[in-house]
């Protein structure tokens, strides 16, 4: 549970920016056929797909696009996944997680203030050929990552 800390230890300037935003999706073509063709986001393909993602899209599994800002939005084959409410109007059903971008250097800073705070992690620090990442948990249990790339 997060509770208010005593410290004044925060991340004021340290997230750059919105790295990624992750979607389960029931049905993975529709939902391709919707973000490439309906919206026109450019899907990655090849070696634009991250490495740690490149086994699960080429099983099907995952699909990634591009915006024009460089956000990129990740969307998870979940079938089997049923919103708590199928009304897509009800908020966080649907979404995986936000992930926030840090300089790989303040990674480590970014760690202890969510330990200081009493932050509930999901789990990590993980690394990866791409970066590092910690999945943490909001006031509401959505889940955040904070991730830099790989120095």
């Amino acid at each position: 549970m997060i509770t208010p800390a005593t410290t004044s230890a925060t991340l004021a300037g340290q997230l750059r920016k919105v790295h990624h935003l992750a979607f389960n999706v029931k049905d993975l073509a529709r939902s391709r056929w919707f973000y490439g063709q309906v919206l026109g986001l450019q899907e990655l393909q090849g070696d634009q797909v991250p490495k740690t993602l490149r086994t699960l899209v080429a099983e099907g599994k995952v699909a990634n696009f591009v915006m024009a800002d460089g956000l990129v939005l990740d969307l998870f084959a979940e079938p089997h996944l049923n919103p708590p409410d199928p009304d897509p109007t009800q908020q966080f059903t649907r979404a995986n997680h936000l992930a926030f971008d840090i300089a790989p250097e303040d990674f480590d800073l970014a760690l202890a203030v969510l330990s200081q705070h009493g932050v509930q992690i999901d789990h990590g620090p993980v690394t990866r050929p791409t970066g590092r990442g910690i999945y943490f948990y909001d006031p509401d249990g959505f889940m955040l990552e904070i991730r830099c790339d790989a120095i």
